[in-house]
């Protein structure tokens, strides 16, 4: 008599359990099935969604639930910052919309990403204060810029299958700190300090719980956030978006931080995490984003990370000593340069810019592509 009713318990614990499961399994990936549920929807919440998405995109995902993370985290560690980084996006994705954009791109957030960086930079580099009203004027005009931009470096970039990234925001914030300078009147910023400037006798000694957390702080560091708790957040929108790319993230950042000790920079800028979150960009475009996962790619992404770190310390040097930042640049540069390469053994592995998905999905479509190439050969 009471086995019945021990096994209907079992069953009512493992419901929950499951629907909890198949939560989780709905808001990975890129949630296409969520698109096809929003089109039917009113604009201003279809604009939600792409403004989500535009976050998300920021650490290379294409998941609303991980920008919705992401945005918490912004708002958490800066509500200024993350207001900023919103009229940015905002600005960007309704200027996409105007001069009328292809609206997958739109839908899917690319034509945001590059606008909320540039306002996230102009904040942080601004010397006059948080809840300056009128550094929302050039975030809304370098916003716009970027989308112009995007959409000019598109068709060009397309003949070689490459994606334009994030080269309109590194030359919209490069242009609008070199403007301004450092006594503007309106809208003055701080100098950007280059990684390899001298340190006090007092600063030799290195602080290895600092260390290891400046490994987290470079995946908060791409939305230049400095903050532990806003980074771990962060970290845990890359996860939903795909495990791979997270374990991707922290092993660039590692790999950064490395190659920070290596050229004996400042620790302030190891410990920040700003000489990991080059490294972390630039492993986890390769390591299974643009490039099918496996050993090989996966070595190939952990020497991106090397590649980009080193140029990015060496690019913060030189535009360091006239006060600019490098910002993404090394990690975009040295991204673009891997995509190029033609060699046979990793070409094979390359995903076409409008095939690329998160890493588990390319992994399971190459398998794929894989097996109707095989059944093509043997059909008679």
């Amino acid at each position: 008599m009471w086995t019945p009713k021990k096994g209907e318990d079992h069953a009512r614990a493992r419901a929950p359990r499951g629907m909890v499961v198949s939560v989780l399994l709905y808001c990975t990936g890129e949630m296409s099935h969520f698109s096809k549920f929003m089109e039917d929807k009113p604009f201003p919440l279809q604009l939600v969604e792409w403004i989500l998405r535009g976050v998300a995109r920021v650490i290379l995902a294409n998941n609303p639930v991980s920008g919705a993370l992401v945005l918490g985290a912004l708002v958490m560690a800066s509500p200024w910052q993350a207001l900023l980084g919103t009229v940015g996006l905002l600005a960007s994705t309704l200027t996409a919309i105007i001069i009328g954009q292809d609206s997958a791109e739109i839908a899917g957030g690319l034509h945001g990403f590059n606008g909320m960086l540039v306002a996230l930079l102009m904040g942080v580099f601004s010397s006059a204060g948080d809840w300056y009203w009128w550094l929302l004027i050039p975030a809304c005009l370098g916003g716009a810029t970027c989308t112009f931009l995007f959409s000019g470096l598109g068709p060009l970039l397309d003949r070689w299958d490459l994606p334009v990234a994030v080269f309109p925001f590194n030359m919209v914030i490069v242009l609008f700190l070199s403007c301004t300078g450092v006594d503007h009147p309106y809208f003055p910023h701080y100098p950007a300090t280059p990684p390899g400037a001298p340190e006090g006798l007092n600063h030799t000694q290195l602080h290895v719980p600092q260390l290891l957390q400046g490994v987290v702080l470079g995946v908060g560091q791409i939305y230049a956030c400095g903050a532990l708790w806003p980074s771990v957040l962060i970290l845990g929108g890359v996860l939903i978006f795909s495990p791979l790319m997270c374990v991707h993230a922290l092993l660039g950042s590692g790999v950064g931080t490395l190659v920070g000790l290596s050229m004996a920079v400042r620790h302030g800028a190891l410990y920040s995490g700003l000489l990991g979150f080059n490294g972390a960009l630039g492993c986890m475009a390769v390591g299974g984003l643009f490039f099918t996962f496996n050993w090989k790619t996966h070595l190939f992404a952990i020497a991106s990370a090397f590649l980009s770190a080193y140029t990015d310390i060496a690019l913060s040097n030189l535009l360091g000593t006239v006060g600019l930042p490098a910002c993404s640049l090394g990690a975009t540069l040295i991204a673009t340069l891997m995509l190029l390469l033609t060699a046979q053994h990793l070409s094979a592995y390359r995903i076409p810019i409008g095939r690329v998905g998160s890493p588990e999905h390319n992994l399971h479509k190459h398998s794929q592509w894989e097996e109707g190439a095989k059944d093509d050969s043997t059909d008679v």
